[in-house]
């Protein structure tokens, strides 16, 4: 079992991009416009830490194409977020992402809903995880904030979580101060404790301009995956403005 947290140190927060949703909307009508590669470009340019990109086993947005052109187009880390699959696996280790992700995923969602049971897909990880890794692939497990899912990743050898913020951002939007308080505490405690035991903590999903800066204050969280919103807002500020006032908020959070 993971052994207890202390009171860490703060770090620099980074601020990882998920660019799925500008490949949404080019797969909508059909063609190249708007092309996620020039989306990538404009993250790295103005502050972005890394790019993230989902290639789901409908490409309903990331082409395959578009993995080596994005790699090809900045220097920053790509995080391949990915299901557990064959498939997915030859991909990953194709293209030799810098980090893969690896997410729970079902056809019919809309978007990744919940994190990954990693405790109970203990058999089906440990192979891909193994495979990543001997590859020089960072790994990480999209996850709930729970101590038995964190567990898991121990026992996985994950060197990298990232915490589900799906209910705190529910919470949140709802004005339920005493439940958002609880999801915000459990993100916290999980947070400290993936640090104590050696595995860096990332946070993710329904992160906006309103609900970011408490979770941005969690001093053990190293980074944070922000997409949808971001180009939500990019529609109305662009791109550059949206990817900035977030890297703002994150920064005075800290």
């Amino acid at each position: 079992m993971p052994t207890a947290a202390r009171t860490p140190l703060r770090h620099p927060l980074r601020l990882g991009v998920n660019i799925d949703h500008v490949a949404t909307i080019r797969n909508a009508r059909g063609g190249d416009h708007p092309d996620p590669v020039r989306a990538a470009e404009i993250v790295a340019r103005v502050g972005g830490d890394g790019i993230t990109a989902h290639l789901r086993e409908d490409r309903r947005h990331i082409r395959d194409a578009d993995l080596r052109r994005i790699q090809e187009a900045t220097d920053l880390p790509l995080n391949l977020e990915m299901a557990a699959t064959e498939e997915m696996l030859a991909i990953a280790l194709a293209h030799s992402p810098h980090a893969a992700c690896i997410v729970p995923e079902k056809r019919e969602e809309r978007t990744t809903e919940g994190g990954l049971d990693a405790a109970g897909l203990h058999n089906t990880l440990a192979p891909i995880v193994d495979r990543l890794r001997e590859a020089g692939i960072r790994v990480s497990l999209f996850i709930e904030a729970q101590e038995r899912q964190l567990d898991a990743a121990l026992r996985l050898g994950a060197p990298v979580v990232e915490f589900h913020t799906g209910e705190y951002a529910h919470a949140f939007e709802s004005g339920d101060q005493e439940r958002t308080a609880h999801e915000l505490k459990r993100i916290a405690d999980m947070a400290a404790l993936a640090a104590k035991n050696g595995i860096e903590p990332h946070a993710g999903h329904g992160l906006t301009y309103e609900n970011v800066q408490p979770i941005a204050a969690i001093p053990q969280l190293a980074e944070l995956n922000i997409g949808h919103y971001l180009v939500g807002e990019a529609v109305f500020v662009g791109l550059e403005q949206a990817v900035r006032h977030m890297r703002e908020l994150m920064d005075d959070a800290r």
